[in-house]
């Protein structure tokens, strides 16, 4: 597989920065649900209070088994954030992506810029 990750954290912000890309298998989740996990204890905020900026630009289209543990991520009351931006890349990404959540303070954008102005507007 050659999916990889970062999970960068702004503790003034309350924001986590998620950046995917490749293909995922199972253990490749694994890593990033713990990692995601201690990120989410190192940022310090008040439960579901943060914000997520996550750009999956460089992410493959994943199977379906990987859509339903992704959609089983975005969708724990632990990872919850008030706000998720998601940035990708290609239509057919975009339109997998959106299959993940169909919850309310999510919004999918081409443009990390643009994510950001949308995460940080009241």
């Amino acid at each position: 597989m050659d999916a990889h990750f970062s999970i960068e954290i702004e503790p003034e912000r309350c924001l986590i920065h998620i950046i995917m890309g490749g293909f995922f298998g199972n253990e490749d989740m694994s890593e990033f649900r713990n990692d995601l996990t201690e990120k989410l204890y190192r940022l310090g905020c008040s439960p579901n209070d943060h914000l997520t900026l996550c750009d999956v630009s460089a992410m493959k289209i994943q199977t379906q088994d990987m859509v339903g543990v992704f959609s089983n991520v975005v969708g724990d009351p632990v990872f919850r954030s008030r706000k998720l931006a998601f940035v990708t890349g290609s239509t057919l990404a975009r339109m997998q992506t959106r299959r993940l959540t169909n919850r309310e303070g999510v919004a999918y954008f081409t443009d990390a810029d643009e994510a950001r102005k949308w995460l940080s507007q009241k």
